[in-house]
């Protein structure tokens, strides 16, 4: 049956719907934008071999940086709570850096994440209270006196040879021994997978918490939490302090504990809203042909602001200010 009807399963042996399952990314993605009448499909990332490193001293006594591909809220560049239209103004091309001791105003309008799904609650992608928390607790030494903002770009070499390199330089001025990376979207996924890999080989150990569990272990990552929540919750269920912290938890021990790269480890809570939301994302089975072509407008609108916005970064090097 297809992805828009609801296939039951075999009600006689219990099995569940065969949609109750970890969305593929890469064949969703792909199926959308030619159903928006792109041509050749995105080639994600893939590497065989992935590189590994233990951590130097216990976590309790290590010093451990947060990385977000979530964007700061940008006055007068419209609408970007969670539930709005995709805003590629509000996008950032250039690594920023903020103040770990304050409350950031981060966004992911900017990103395709499951707008369907998405609540106001930043600590589902910014587990920064979470961490604040484990440090009081005494389960992680310290925070690094900054966190760092990953731009979400398409072009892999892009992030390899500048994005990847300067997040690195960063992190080694604030002396840190650990990374937590947190992605939103299918390309965040792949961003924040390569820079995992690169901060990984030169020493620093990461873990990274995401949604997209099919494209972090085909670029290949040290260790991975899987939550299998709607895109934009890598971190937490929304206004769920409690799984704030058990999913941080759960990294925290990665951390500490994985023996060999590609560990990871599944998150054991489910999405607490309607039990087909893996249908709703990106799924042109539930679209008219109206609403197709509508998409395919805005989608080219949104390329080419992204595309000027990118030249222009590239061009000064701005990168966007934190506001709290």
């Amino acid at each position: 049956m297809s992805e828009q009807g609801r296939p039951s399963g075999d009600t006689t042996l219990g099995f569940s719907p065969e949609w109750d399952q970890p969305i593929r990314y890469i064949a969703r993605t792909h199926a959308w934008y030619q159903a928006l009448g792109f041509g050749t499909p995105y080639r994600y990332a893939q590497f065989d071999q992935v590189p590994f490193t233990r951590l130097a001293k216990p976590l309790a006594r290590s010093r451990v940086a947060l990385l977000t591909t979530a964007a700061p809220f940008q006055p007068g560049l419209g609408e970007q709570t969670p539930n709005a239209p995709y805003n590629a103004q509000a996008k950032f091309y250039a690594v920023y850096s903020g103040d770990s001791a304050s409350h950031p105003d981060l966004r992911i309008s900017h990103v395709a994440v499951d707008r369907l799904h998405a609540r106001d609650d930043n600590a589902c992608w910014l587990p920064l209270p979470a961490l604040k928390r484990a440090v009081a607790a005494g389960h992680i030494g310290e925070l690094a006196p900054r966190f760092h903002g990953v731009p979400t770009n398409r072009s892999q070499r892009h992030t390899l040879a500048v994005d990847a390199p300067e997040l690195l330089a960063r992190c080694r001025a604030d002396a840190v021994d650990a990374a937590i990376l947190v992605p939103n979207c299918p390309v965040c996924h792949q961003s924040m997978s390569l820079v995992a890999r690169h901060l990984e080989a030169n020493g620093i150990a990461c873990v990274l918490m995401g949604a997209a569990k099919d494209i972090v272990e085909q670029v290949g990552v040290p260790r991975f939490v899987f939550s299998d929540f709607p895109l934009g919750n890598a971190a937490a269920r929304p206004n769920d302090v409690a799984s704030q912290d058990s999913t941080l938890a759960l990294a925290l021990h990665l951390l500490d504990h994985a023996c060999a790269p590609r560990t990871t480890v599944q998150n054991p809570l489910r999405w607490p809203g309607p039990a087909d939301w893996r249908l709703d994302y990106m799924n042109p089975a539930r679209l008219t042909p109206d609403e197709l072509a509508r998409r395919r407008a805005e989608n080219e609108r949104s390329k080419a602001e992204a595309q000027a916005l990118r030249d222009a970064t590239l061009a000064d090097g701005t990168a966007p200010s934190v506001k709290e």
